[in-house]
């Protein structure tokens, strides 16, 4: 028997980002069996079984030796289902079965069933990007996952429902999938809507500033008076997500298996909000062998909501300082350091006590328990924070209220207040092309945009009585100016800061 070769194209991934994985079959004498090297997985080493019953229930043929796939780079982890498809490939064009010239170039991405079923897998945006940028020209995808294939611009893409759809086509006798199936999803009205909050002025005003500047807010008050409200309508003010902003969204989602098989793309800014009794893992992300995101990056482009955030522990809460600072989460293990977007806004909502009770003079806390309470809300952490507002409880007159505005009149306000921000940082060279007020370095804002000094005096004298840190004093010049866009007024620059803000 003579021996023979066989090429085809994967991909592993890293974080969310993917590594490009040449496959070679080798098909040769010796006793029959399969053999897998290349630091695989139990996924990728189970597919042997896979491979063979889909080959044969396919009406094509398996090699009668023995069969060596080798997976490079070797020193590479290889993870996943996605890997039953160009493994099969591979043995299939090594020995005769399937012409190689059909998939050269090509990358295969799909799970094998028994019967020949190509099915569906997770991370195809991130494994398509990466083909693009090595160079493919094309990417063979399960058909319910075309529509995420279809997202990325300059490689083309196919579908195929079974190996025998693909053996007739790699013959020249068929065709694959071109399109994805149109969505069909129906209209749901929007129950998240700004009108049915009324009587919180303030909470609203905390919403409308919170998102016209991207920043954090903390919501405080009695269960029942809107927190949880306010929180969960702060997304629907945001504009829809910019190309790359959604692409990257969607790319974390696309590892985790959320997408809509039919309308995968993200375009609004997700909303994540763990339960109080997450792990620091279950919300920055981790694993034991294979590092996955949590929820500060699902929540990435979007909102993050921690209700009832006092319940959080104490080392939990402070897992968030880093990705604040930096937009990402970077997991240290043996085999590396996996890093993940993590750029989100921080919405925390929380009572004034255990007990939960609406007025002071009915709380049974003691002095001791109420100090406990909000003992996980740390110093540095609330430094973080750039909003705090309070809820208070509504009367009856309130609750009778006429109309209020809409989330379609703020999310005016907002979008508008954005652009203006979007346009006067990217004329800066030093701002790192922030397009919010909360994204914008403190040197920036402490030297190239800096305001009147008549107007920095309140915050000079609250840095010199400690009442501000330097990164307070940041905090309330974001804010400054995402009030000022809100109200369309124009800032102009002046003199720089006092010399020991710099």
């Amino acid at each position: 028997m003579t021996v023979a070769l066989g090429r085809t194209w994967a991909v592993t991934l890293q974080g969310v980002g993917g590594q490009l994985v040449e496959v070679e079959a080798d098909v040769g004498r010796g006793l029959p069996g399969i053999s897998i090297v290349g630091l695989a997985d139990k996924a990728v080493l189970q597919a042997r079984d896979r491979m063979r019953a889909a080959v044969a229930n396919s009406g094509l043929t398996w090699p009668p030796g023995k069969v060596v796939l080798s997976l490079s780079p070797a020193g590479i982890p290889k993870r996943g289902s996605g890997f039953d498809l160009p493994l099969a490939v591979g043995v299939l064009t090594a020995s005769g079965e399937l012409p190689a010239s059909a998939f050269e170039g090509t990358l295969l991405l799909g799970e094998l069933a028994l019967d020949g079923r190509i099915r569906p897998v997770r991370g195809v945006l991130p494994s398509v990007l990466a083909a693009r940028d090595a160079g493919l020209d094309r990417v063979i995808v399960p058909e319910a996952n075309l529509a995420e294939a279809r997202l990325v611009a300059g490689i083309a893409s196919a579908g195929a429902e079974s190996l025998a759809m693909l053996a007739v086509w790699a013959r020249g006798s068929g065709d694959l999938i071109a399109e994805a199936r149109e969505s069909h999803r129906p209209h749901t009205r929007d129950d998240t809507d700004l009108s049915e909050i009324v009587g919180q002025e303030d909470g609203r005003r905390c919403i409308e500033v919170a998102a016209a500047g991207g920043h954090a807010v903390l919501l405080q008050g009695p269960p029942g008076t809107g927190k949880t409200m306010l929180a969960r309508r702060l997304p629907g003010l945001l504009p829809d997500l910019a190309e790359q902003a959604a692409l990257e969204a969607t790319a974390i989602h696309s590892i985790m298996g959320r997408l809509s098989p039919r309308d995968p793309l993200l375009r609004r800014p997700p909303f994540v909000a763990p339960h109080s009794g997450a792990s620091e893992v279950a919300l920055i992300g981790g694993g034991t062998s294979t590092p996955r995101p949590g929820a500060v990056s699902l929540a990435h482009q979007g909102v993050l909501f921690l209700d009832e955030c006092a319940e959080f522990s104490t080392k939990v809460l402070d897992s968030l300082r880093t990705p604040m600072e930096e937009g990402e989460v970077r997991i240290a293990r043996s085999e590396g350091i996996v890093a993940f977007p993590a750029r989100f806004q921080l919405v925390m909502a929380a009572n004034d006590c255990p007990c939960g009770s609406a007025r002071p003079d009915t709380c049974t806390c003691t002095p001791d328990a109420r100090r406990r309470y909000g003992r996980a809300l740390t110093g540095p952490l609330r430094d973080r924070i750039d909003i705090a507002g309070r809820t208070l409880p509504v009367g009856s007159g309130l609750l009778s209220v006429g109309e209020v505005e809409d989330s379609s009149v703020v999310r005016e306000r907002v979008t508008t207040a954005r652009s203006t921000a979007a346009g006067r940082w990217a004329a800066c060279e030093d701002a790192n092309g922030a397009v919010s007020n909360a994204d914008v370095p403190g040197r920036v804002l402490r030297s190239v945009k800096a305001l009147d000094r008549r107007a920095l005096r309140p915050l000079d004298r609250a840095l010199a009585h400690g009442v501000l840190s330097p990164r307070g004093v940041d905090r309330c010049l974001r804010l400054a100016w995402t009030v000022a866009d809100l109200e369309g007024r124009s800032c102009r620059p002046s003199r720089t800061l006092p010399r020991r803000w710099c």
